[in-house]
């Protein structure tokens, strides 16, 4: 599938809380330009289950990707999950989803485990929303 268009884009953003109408309580996404084929992807998804989406992207629409990311998952005011694409090539735990991964308790900072679905080539929301979705089973199994 190709990366959708700066309409589509806008369309699956504000759509978001229709779309997942069960999980998302709440949405400050906002998309801006920042130039005429660029754009930043900017704010929160708070979610049904207490958890909390922070989310920043730098997308370019002329190469059709997104450049850079920065997805950080909270329990109340506690980061509990954080993606990143640092490269760590030394860490061939990683490879599978080279540069994409998340870091996770316990030693959050040097957890570090492949992120499947992570890409710079397709919008990543469906699968952050999937994945705080399972969190949050995972809260209520604890």
């Amino acid at each position: 599938m190709p990366f959708p268009s700066y309409a589509e884009y806008e369309v699956l953003i504000y759509g978001l809380a229709e779309s997942y109408p069960q999980q998302i309580k709440s949405s400050t996404l906002r998309l801006f330009t920042t130039s005429a084929r660029t754009a930043r992807l900017e704010g929160e998804l708070e979610f049904s289950n207490g958890l909390r989406l922070s989310v920043r992207e730098f997308i370019d629409f002329i190469t059709d990707q997104i450049r850079d990311y920065s997805y950080a998952v909270f329990r109340g005011d506690e980061k509990i999950r954080w993606y990143d694409p640092q490269p760590h090539p030394e860490n061939s735990t990683l490879a599978s989803t080279f540069p994409h991964h998340r870091h996770e308790p316990p030693d959050i900072k040097h957890n570090r485990k492949p992120a499947p679905g992570i890409t710079f080539h397709a919008p990543n929301l469906p699968t952050l929303i999937t994945d705080c979705e399972e969190l949050g089973r995972e809260d209520i199994k604890s």
